[in-house]
């Protein structure tokens, strides 16, 4: 269960030369854009509130992205629907890195999706909180980061440890066991307190998961 040493297929999204490079991203344009992105948030929502009031909200803001980490990895990530559109939409989002999931430029969220919507994240938090709704969003994009960070990992780094360890299997199963379970991949508790973790590698469908591979028809 470690895609580690293949050489990473890569699959083509659109004919355009200009949109396709839009849905690629390397670790070091991700950590520099993130480096700066992060703290411009923080800057942001700087005196919107007392210290105290901040952290609680970054807190919420963290909460709030665990939550939708497996919300959208499970219910549209991997939407099951017999709509050509549909389907095309999931591949574009998610089935394509099931396809290649070893491919380093697509194992980040590329800028042309993160950032929009982390501006309409934004926009709901201010006109929710107000202007130190910023700091909810600072722990929402955190969170985020984290998220795709310990996910570039699991696919290009040996992880030791025991909780890094514990992170790569847990999503090496979804991957190569059954993309029917084991969505979390930060907060992996998740995965057992919804009934979604893979407890057992015998008797899973690897062919089913070939089967939801193929790229549909455009």
């Amino acid at each position: 269960m470690n895609d580690r040493g293949r050489k990473p297929q890569r699959v083509t999204l659109f004919q355009s030369k200009q949109l396709e490079a839009l849905t690629l991203i390397s670790a070091k344009s991700f950590a520099i854009l993130w480096a700066l992105g992060l703290p411009l948030i923080a800057l942001a929502g700087w005196n919107t509130t007392d210290a105290v009031t901040a952290s609680m909200l970054v807190f919420v803001g963290l909460l709030v992205w665990i939550l939708t980490e497996y919300v959208a990895h499970r219910f549209l990530f991997h939407w099951d629907t017999n709509m050509a559109a549909g389907k095309w939409l999931v591949f574009l989002m998610h089935g394509n890195h099931h396809v290649s999931p070893n491919d380093p430029l697509r194992n980040l969220m590329p800028p042309i999706v993160s950032i929009p919507v982390g501006l309409l994240v934004g926009a709901i938090c201010v006109a929710l909180v107000g202007p130190a709704g910023t700091w909810i969003l600072l722990g929402f994009m955190s969170g985020y980061v984290a998220y795709d960070a310990v996910h570039y990992a699991c696919h290009q780094a040996s992880m030791r440890g025991s909780v890094g360890q514990a992170l790569k299997r847990h999503h090496m199963r979804h991957h190569h066991i059954d993309e029917a379970g084991n969505y979390a991949i930060t907060a992996i508790f998740l995965d057992y307190l919804f009934g979604s973790a893979i407890t057992s590698v015998a008797g899973k469908s690897a062919a089913r998961n070939a089967a939801r591979q193929e790229p549909p028809a455009r």
